[in-house]
């Protein structure tokens, strides 16, 4: 691994610095809201989830539900509890809204209602609902403001250290 690649990464698992009250908030909401999704994946809307999952996944419908409830519960919880590593929660988050992307996209596609998306138009505005939902995760959990940046090649210092 090269410095450059050495230096990217001991910077993204760095304890995170300080944040505002209202990223603060934000941040514990989002977690609030992603366990509860979590929980609600194995519960009260676990059927419903299970209709949503796009025929292209190779996994049992409700493997792929379970699986991804585990997974909103323990990001919930990271959003709330670890703030101090708030910066690499919140680009695991992201990755994990972006990686849950197609299957909104296949339900707007194929038509599938669920959780009151029940016409195209409703499916279509939800679709712009989840670069929202990433820029919200990367705004409040600092992690665009304070991403490790790697060096310039014709500089020894990190650009998140040049003023």
């Amino acid at each position: 691994m090269t410095d450059h690649g050495k230096t990217f990464l001991a910077r993204l698992v760095a304890p995170s610095g300080r944040t505002s009250t209202g990223r603060t908030i934000v941040r514990l909401v989002l977690g609030a809201m992603l366990a509860f999704a979590g929980v609600s994946h194995l519960t009260v809307a676990r059927e419903e989830f299970q209709a949503q999952v796009p025929k292209f996944v190779p996994l049992d419908a409700d493997l792929v539900v379970v699986a991804s409830g585990i997974a909103e519960i323990t990001l919930g919880a990271a959003l709330m509890l670890l703030a101090r590593r708030r910066v690499l929660v919140g680009w695991v988050v992201a990755l994990f809204f972006i990686a849950v992307f197609p299957g909104n996209i296949a339900q707007w596609l194929h038509a599938r209602d669920g959780f009151g998306l029940d016409t195209d138009s409703k499916r279509l505005v939800r679709l712009f609902f989840q670069p929202a939902l990433i820029a919200v995760t990367l705004w409040s959990t600092g992690a665009w403001k304070d991403r490790p940046r790697v060096s310039s090649p014709h500089s020894d210092t990190p650009q998140a250290d040049r003023k």
